[in-house]
């Protein structure tokens, strides 16, 4: 493996996909890793809680616009690699606020690439060869698809239609010119929808998992026609260990699931796991519990990802298929309650009953 004893640097590392990658890193390579991540609703330490003790493993509370903090642990820290997951990443809220998305994704990611490129351009020859910097997109910059259209590849036009979307769209391109310009060795992956541990509450998948669970309503967007192409997340962290360890310097590698599924689909096969596992005569049926509520803003129709380059050229391919997945994911859910119950806070309940309960039913 390439790098395996140098220091890397993650952004976010404490959220959904960035805590599952600092995980996998771990238990796989031996260098520092240096975890910088401002905590905000969506980041949580107690994903981490395992890493306790685990002196390569150096947690840092900060904001990635901060370009004094990140020229500082850049200078102290000397990764060779930066993987960049830190954004705000709810279509929801990026409706509600798009401002917060800008300052993030946006600014944020000028202000870390700025900072990487006069750190890099100060290496030496071997440590500049040897350094990366990847940033973790999606799919989503692509726009949505009708049903009959071939999948998202990586010369697919930008087309976003969200706020969230948009601001990653134009992190992507900064990324982009970074290299064009200054040379800078940059990685992009855009992914499809992850799912698997850790994930917070408010996404589609915890969310249908909790209520179920709880009897309470599962709040479907529009008819549920909407189609998103899965990707369990320890999947998605081999694919990026894959682009660091062999990607092509300047390149743009889709990662996909292969799992296009209909979200009421998504939802019914829910319903049938927590029936399967947590039994309850008192609630019946939880596919009972589906609720029809009015659609969101500008809802893309269908994302897919054609991962064929990665696949061809790294080797990289999806270990598991939807159903084993999800299954894993349902599972997980219902043995980790004290971990649901300490994200879910006033906060998250707010949200909740802004963005779901006070819809209106179709």
């Amino acid at each position: 493996m390439k790098n395996a004893n140098h220091a890397i640097l993650v952004t976010g590392g404490a959220g959904f996909i960035g805590s599952n990658f600092v995980l996998h890193w771990l238990r796989r390579r031996q260098g520092a890793l240096v975890n910088l991540d401002l905590l905000t609703y969506a980041g949580n330490p107690g994903n981490l809680a395992s890493l306790h003790g685990d002196s390569r493993y150096i947690p840092l509370r900060g904001d990635i616009c901060d370009a004094e903090l990140v020229a500082s642990i850049l200078r102290e820290h000397r990764p060779a690699l930066i993987v960049h997951f830190a954004a705000e990443s709810h279509v929801d809220r990026s409706i509600a606020d798009p401002g917060a998305f800008i300052h993030t994704n946006v600014q944020g990611t000028f202000t870390l690439l700025e900072q990487a490129r006069r750190y890099w351009s100060e290496l030496n020859e071997d440590e500049r060869k040897a350094f990366r910097f990847l940033h973790v997109s999606t799919d989503e910059v692509y726009g949505t698809l009708a049903p009959d259209d071939p999948a998202f590849s990586e010369t697919t036009p930008y087309a976003p239609n969200s706020p969230y979307a948009a601001s990653k769209a134009a992190s992507d391109h900064l990324v982009r010119a970074y290299h064009h310009t200054y040379g800078l060795p940059v990685l992009t992956t855009n992914c499809s929808n992850n799912y698997g541990p850790f994930q917070f509450p408010e996404k589609l998948i915890p969310l249908m998992i909790l209520n179920a669970l709880e009897g309470k309503p599962l709040p479907v967007y529009g008819d549920g026609s909407n189609v998103r192409d899965w990707l369990y997340v320890d999947d998605h962290c081999a694919a990026i260990c894959a682009v660091l360890d062999q990607g092509r310097v300047g390149e743009t590698y889709n990662i996909g699931g292969n799992s296009e599924r209909k979200n009421l689909d998504v939802v019914r096969t829910i319903c049938d796991l927590v029936d399967e596992f947590r039994p309850d005569a008192a609630i019946g049926p939880r596919d009972r519990l589906i609720k029809f509520v009015t659609d969101r803003p500008g809802h893309d129709l269908r994302y897919a990802i054609d991962a064929s380059k990665i696949t061809r050229e790294l080797g990289w391919r999806p270990s598991l298929q939807f159903e084993a997945g999800l299954r894993e994911t349902v599972s997980w859910y219902l043995e980790n309650s004290a971990w649901i119950e300490s994200v879910r806070t006033g906060a998250y309940r707010d949200w909740i009953r802004q963005n779901y309960e006070e819809r209106v039913p179709r």
